[in-house]
């Protein structure tokens, strides 16, 4: 289970720095991560001010491109 988080966080880090396109795959992996700090937050007031950095937080701004058939 923890290598399959790590995996969202290499997307997303990846994305971030370039080393792969943002795509589908770097949006569900910033919906699953962002699900679970969302859940950390909720069982402990300890994670209250954890976040997400701001070129996380602008990623997540970005529009997703339309899926092309």
């Amino acid at each position: 289970m923890i290598e399959v988080g790590w995996s969202h966080c290499q997307i997303v880090g990846k994305s971030l720095s370039g080393k792969r396109a943002v795509d589908e795959q770097t949006f569900a992996s910033l919906a699953v991560l962002s699900e679970r700090l969302e859940r950390l937050k909720k069982r402990s007031p300890r994670f209250s001010g954890v976040s997400f950095s701001r070129h996380v937080k602008g990623l997540k701004g970005r529009k997703r491109a339309p899926a092309t058939v």
